[in-house]
């Protein structure tokens, strides 16, 4: 196969300390940090590769690329790529499974603890000379729990969820899991019932037609009044309204959130207005950003190309 033309479309959301040289190997590269829509149609017109981690490629933008054969994600979720589409024209497309698992985990936990220990107000009594004034070697005011003897819920049993479970039973959780699919060595049950039984429940699944706000307002209303929620899989997932409103009504202890249904979201996005408070932990869409992460995430897309320039099969998602 000849030289391919490799155009990276969003860069910036991959990371500025990361060196996108590393595809020369494989063709003629062209970096850019961000596409619009109306930069698109220039941009793709000649190439043959499309990397990108947020743009959404639909019917609409790939019309605008005919020479495209190979579409590499750089993430595992595809929800905006239209498969049916490449399918139909001809067009390869990639993801990378797998890559971020830890990182994930890690967030997922990092979120958790937070919250349960009450890390920011104890770190704002140390800081802002509280702590000194008091005069009391100790302060155990708010209230804070262990881990150990706590039900944690999974709703989605992929390698993170795995992981999460894996890491929730070194702490002594009871765990439990929403799953298609039962398996025979972590307890499946339905959402609703893990809604009820759970103290901390964390979110790992896939957005589709079936997932799509399956956190709603029954499910909240099921959950106990101090149960952790912890969305880091896509922010459509849960009724986002609803939770923070269960948040807002001292209906739902704690919320963690990496990921919205619009990103970064809006100045009248129902989170702006529990954004900041002590029992809520929402960062920008990060869980899969550590640099190890990404530094495996570009290499698994390398060997994405470099397979598909073989013509191997790899990590194809149009071929399911």
């Amino acid at each position: 196969m000849e030289k391919l033309k490799i155009i990276v479309l969003d860069s910036a959301s991959i990371g500025a300390d990361i060196d996108f040289s590393v595809f020369e190997a494989c063709g003629d590269v062209e970096v850019y940090e961000t596409t619009t829509p109306e930069q698109f149609p220039a941009r793709a017109a000649d190439a043959d590769v499309i990397v990108q981690n947020k743009y959404k490629l639909n019917k609409e933008s790939l019309i605008h690329a005919p020479k495209l054969k190979l579409v590499c994600e750089a993430a595992t979720g595809f929800d905006n790529i239209d498969i049916e589409y490449c399918r139909a024209h001809g067009i390869a497309v990639t993801n990378v499974p797998g890559y971020s698992t830890d990182c994930v985990a890690q967030l997922t936990l990092a979120m958790a603890l937070q919250i349960i220990m009450h890390l920011p107000e104890y770190t704002e009594y140390v800081a802002d000379g509280s702590y000194t004034a008091s005069g009391i070697a100790n302060r155990l005011v708010p209230q804070f729990h262990e881990l150990k003897g706590k039900t944690w819920g999974i709703v989605g049993l992929g390698n993170i969820g795995r992981k999460v479970a894996d890491i929730a039973k070194v702490f002594g959780c009871r765990v439990m899991a929403c799953k298609r699919t039962p398996v025979s060595d972590i307890e499946c049950t339905d959402i609703d019932t893990l809604c009820r039984n759970s103290d901390i429940i964390s979110l790992h699944t896939p957005l589709n037609d079936g997932t799509h706000g399956m956190i709603g307002e029954k499910q909240l209303t099921l959950m106990k009044n101090n149960a952790i929620l912890i969305n880091v899989a896509r922010g459509a997932v849960v009724d986002e309204a609803a939770v923070a409103k269960a948040i807002l009504d001292c209906k739902l202890g704690g919320f963690g959130c990496d990921v919205y249904s619009v990103e970064p979201f809006p100045s009248d996005h129902p989170y702006k207005k529990i954004a900041g408070l002590p029992n809520v932990c929402m960062t920008p869409h990060i869980a899969w950003g550590a640099y190890e992460t990404r530094i495996r995430l570009i290499g698994e897309m390398i060997e994405n190309i470099a397979a598909f320039m073989d013509g191997k099969i790899r990590n194809r998602v149009d071929t399911k």
